[in-house]
């Protein structure tokens, strides 16, 4: 399963500790609450604007905390692009760890609804997001679009519980050295293309944590670990040519997505081979 756009580089995002508000979001993701679909839509497009299925949302207990949407080179389309929020239930606000759901939609046509399963660990302040352990729900704009959003919703809901369990069993199996650097190089193969070029930094740095909690073991730990220092970045390695060179985190939603899935997929596997 895929995004169903893309997000560039340098993309405006806007991520807050605290629900955000309409004002706030409005600045960073004005297509959000376009009033009116783009002119290039035709009579049969159904305009439901994301607005109201964000407050429908929170009517249901969820808040915003990260929002985002595309550069767009046409000032005409900045109020209707591609948009991505990404929600979590109230309730879950204070633990270490919560659930999300992330909506994507458009008003030029360049995308549908669709939503998605993810997990976001407070401590390093990333968003994990889950592969196909959770459906990828996508609504064409046809018919009762909120309707059918807000039941796509809770059908992504009802998939988190198969996502605790998946991170429960990854709590419970124990990598040795060895396992732990397979897992480490298969993330670098992710990020970098290894096959042509090594990658500027060792495994034993992509496994290196940035707080002592983290420096456990188990397959959820070093799964998180890696993907902490895959995302930000701020290693220290060498080019295929010798030169010094800090790594670059990930800038790109969609390469985020795009890897942290991969990641997710990367460690369900490891646990059914060691289960």
């Amino acid at each position: 399963m895929q995004l169903a756009s893309r997000f560039a580089s340098r993309s405006p995002v806007l991520r807050s500790p605290v629900p955000l508000s309409d004002d706030q979001i409005r600045l960073v993701a004005p297509s959000i609450f376009a009033e009116e679909a783009h002119d290039s839509r035709s009579d049969r497009y159904t305009y439901i604007p994301t607005s109201v299925v964000l407050n429908k949302l929170r009517s249901e207990g969820f808040q915003p905390f990260m929002v985002t949407q595309t550069r767009v080179r046409r000032e005409d389309r900045r109020e209707y692009t591609k948009h991505m929020i990404r929600v979590r239930h109230a309730s879950q606000i204070s633990s270490s760890e919560a659930n999300e759901i992330i909506v994507l939609n458009a008003h030029d046509g360049s995308s549908s609804y669709q939503m998605l399963a993810g997990m976001f660990r407070f401590v390093c302040s990333n968003g994990l997001v889950c592969g196909d352990t959770v459906a990828d729900v996508r609504i064409p704009h046809k018919g009762d679009v909120v309707s059918q959003v807000i039941e796509g919703a809770y059908e992504v809901l009802d998939g988190f519980t198969r996502v605790a369990e998946s991170r429960d069993s990854m709590r419970a199996i124990t990598l040795d050295t060895h396992e732990a650097e397979v897992f480490a190089r298969s993330a670098l193969a992710l990020k970098y293309d290894t096959e042509v070029k090594p990658a500027p930094i060792t495994e034993a740095q992509l496994l290196q944590p940035r707080r002592a909690a983290d420096a456990k073991p188990d397959l959820w730990s070093v799964m998180n670990v890696c993907q902490e220092n895959v995302s930000k970045g701020g290693l220290r390695g060498r080019t295929a040519t010798g030169q010094r060179r800090q790594t670059r985190g990930i800038q790109g939603i969609d390469n985020d997505i795009k890897l942290n899935r991969a990641l997710w997929l990367l460690a369900d596997g490891m646990a059914k081979l060691k289960a």
